[in-house]
């Protein structure tokens, strides 16, 4: 998925949210890696965008996605820009990539998640920094404190490799682990671990845990065919 970079128009926000709705009934698409054809990813929205058009938004529609979502990031990322790349699962920058958050510095508020996984990303503590302070996070500030995952010069080159990898693994198991990770984050480290016991006995049933199996005592590559 491509974006057009720059500010975020209301079309492009709902030919995001449509992709989504097509990707998550499509089994073939095992990875999503979301690129921006300008300078910067995003830098917000233009001054008549209209949210009420969009429904789910674009970062929540991404997220509800079952498989992995590798984003490449380049200038600026702010604003609603920021709120999307949030909603994916690893976030690759470039060198000159800057993050910020501030729209309450402006006098509105994030309104697509932000508030929410930007503080489950980076602690509440950085988070209320780039919140209510409006800090402005370069690259290595933004790896240091966790909020993207890895700095490339090619960033999309990266991502790309990254999503190569994702797909020499079992499907099932990686939408598990993504569920796993998401939805134990929001319950206490008992029903987390019951979960996770619970996601176990699912893949145990599935083709691609036997394959992987009979692929390690072959010792050959897996053939995962998400089933």
């Amino acid at each position: 998925m491509t974006l057009p970079g720059g500010l975020l128009e209301t079309r492009t926000a709902f030919d995001i949210t449509q992709a989504c709705e097509r990707f998550q009934e499509d089994r073939d698409i095992r990875v999503l890696v979301i690129t921006s054809q300008g300078e910067d990813f995003c830098s917000g929205v233009v001054e008549n965008f209209d949210r009420s058009a969009v429904s789910p938004d674009p970062a929540t529609a991404l997220a509800r996605l079952r498989i992995p979502l590798v984003v490449s990031l380049s200038g600026q990322c702010s604003s609603v820009g920021l709120e999307i790349a949030l909603a994916c699962d690893i976030r690759v920058g470039t060198p000159d990539s800057r993050y910020s958050l501030s729209d309450a510095v402006d006098g509105s508020l994030p309104a697509w998640g932000g508030t929410q996984r930007l503080p489950r990303a980076i602690s509440a503590g950085r988070a209320s920094a780039m919140l209510l302070l409006g800090t402005e996070l370069d690259a290595e500030t933004a790896q240091h404190w966790g909020l993207i995952h890895s700095i490339a010069d090619d960033a999309t080159a990266e991502a790309t490799s990254i999503a190569d990898t994702l797909l020499t693994r079992g499907p099932l198991a990686l939408e598990m682990a993504k569920e796993a990770i998401h939805r134990g984050s929001e319950l206490p480290l008992r029903d987390g671990l019951r979960l996770e016991g619970d996601l176990n006995h699912q893949l145990a049933a599935t083709e691609d845990r036997a394959e992987g199996l009979a692929a390690f005592f072959a010792k050959r590559p897996p053939d995962f065919s998400g089933r």
